[in-house]
């Protein structure tokens, strides 16, 4: 028997005796492979389980490869040794990134070749035959670290959305408690949520009108506006996240450190709290920036990108009931609720006149006319409020926040 068929039918025996040399030393080739890697990937042996699954799963894979070989499997059926797995499931729970896992196969392939070089210098093959049986070897071999690392990779990833998801869903679980105002260990609490429930809370709800927007990293952004480290995110479905800021000094969210989300995320709008203290404030911020979107979303307008509790906390607190709060801004405001020009005007005219406490001259300057102009639409709205603006002031000052904030929602009472 001669040709090219005679040649790979002898390097595979050829292979076959090579191999079981080679298996016949499998404990000491397992833990030359492992010093072998540990000197070039230091992260395998960082605790004594993880040492343990490494040299289990060079020992596994050695024994799996070797054998494969020897009995002629086809390379088809290589499956990951369970060792090896495991190896991976732990690698992920203590978050390395895959391709370090990765890196432990190239590395144990790169071992493994030299070996086979080795063995076929003392086998007393010809130059011919030793490259024949090499390349029959190492084909053999990059299949087996193709499928091998595949499945690897796979079982990490898994591992690695499992335990996150557990994570999620532990942040989660805390987070409600806190927010039910249920029992909690504080300790516990800040090592899930890697956020202090001592000192100052922020919160804000960010939210977006088109799902599939990054309102992670928009919650992160305004964090550092603000001068606040990380926040702590909560995801409450695609279009909306919960975040929590530890703030110190008076950090405020205010119109010019949030006003250039305009320009950066003009897709998203942000609802902040005001500061609060401790486990109570975590909460009670929370339930601040949850009605300011609420004042946000059912003013008859669009929600600008940022709004503050203290600035709408009167509307809120008027419009619980939105219908006793429409009664209310036309049993006050009367014929000034119609939705003119005049009337607009006339609103903010009468709106100005009070917060300058009467005086014609400082409410002039506010909305940048003249005097006389605020004299003339001050009597067209007390006309048509029926009584003198000195008359229920504050009642009047409420109905006309409440317009202010809501618009024309505040105006719908013929229903």
């Amino acid at each position: 028997m001669s040709g090219p068929r005679h040649e790979s039918v002898l390097a595979g025996e050829q292979a076959k005796a090579l191999t079981t040399s080679l298996q016949a030393n499998a404990s000491d080739l397992a833990d030359a492979m492992l010093d072998y890697i540990v000197v070039r990937l230091p992260e395998v042996v960082i605790d004594d389980e993880i040492r343990g699954l490494t040299l289990g799963s060079c020992s596994s894979n050695i024994e799996a490869a070797l054998s494969m070989v020897r009995h002629g499997i086809d390379v088809s059926a290589a499956r990951a040794p369970v060792t090896a797995l495991e190896h991976a499931r732990a690698m992920a729970a203590r978050g390395y990134s895959v391709d370090v896992i990765l890196r432990f196969y190239r590395l144990g392939h790169e071992f493994f070749v030299e070996q086979l070089s080795e063995g076929l210098d003392t086998a007393g093959y010809s130059a011919a035959e030793a490259l024949t049986v090499f390349f029959e070897l190492e084909r053999f071999l990059l299949r087996y670290i193709d499928r091998i690392s595949s499945q690897i990779a796979s079982e990490y990833v898994a591992t690695l959305s499992r335990r996150q998801n557990e994570v999620r869903i532990e942040r989660a679980d805390v987070v409600r408690e806190l927010l039910a105002d249920e029992p909690v260990d504080p300790a516990r609490a800040e090592r899930v949520l890697s956020h202090r429930l001592t000192g100052r809370h922020l919160a804000l709800i960010c939210w977006s009108d088109e799902p599939g927007r990054d309102l992670e990293r928009v919650v992160q952004k305004t964090a550092a506006a603000l001068g606040a480290g990380r926040a702590l995110t909560i995801s409450e479905g695609p279009t909306t996240v919960w975040g929590w800021m530890n703030v110190t000094g008076q950090v405020l969210p205010t119109a010019m450190n949030t006003s250039r989300l305009n320009d950066l995320d003009s897709y998203v709008h942000i609802a902040f709290g005001s500061v609060h203290v401790g486990a109570a404030g975590f909460r009670t911020s929370h339930l601040e920036a949850t009605r300011a979107r609420r004042v946000a979303e059912i003013a008859d307008r669009p929600a600008p990108a940022a709004v503050h509790f203290r600035d709408v906390s009167l509307a809120d607190a008027l419009s619980y009931d939105l219908d006793a709060a429409q009664r209310f801004v036309k049993a006050e405001l009367g014929d000034l609720t119609a939705d003119g020009a005049a009337e607009r005007d006339e609103r903010a005219t009468l709106s100005a006149v009070l917060n300058a406490r009467g005086s014609l001259v400082k409410a002039a300057q506010a909305l940048d006319i003249h005097r006389n102009t605020v004299l003339q639409r001050l009597r067209r709205a007390e006309k048509k409020v029926g009584r003198s603006s000195a008359d229920r002031v504050a009642e009047t000052h409420a109905a006309l926040v409440l317009v202010d904030v809501l618009g024309r929602r505040a105006l719908q009472n013929d229903r």
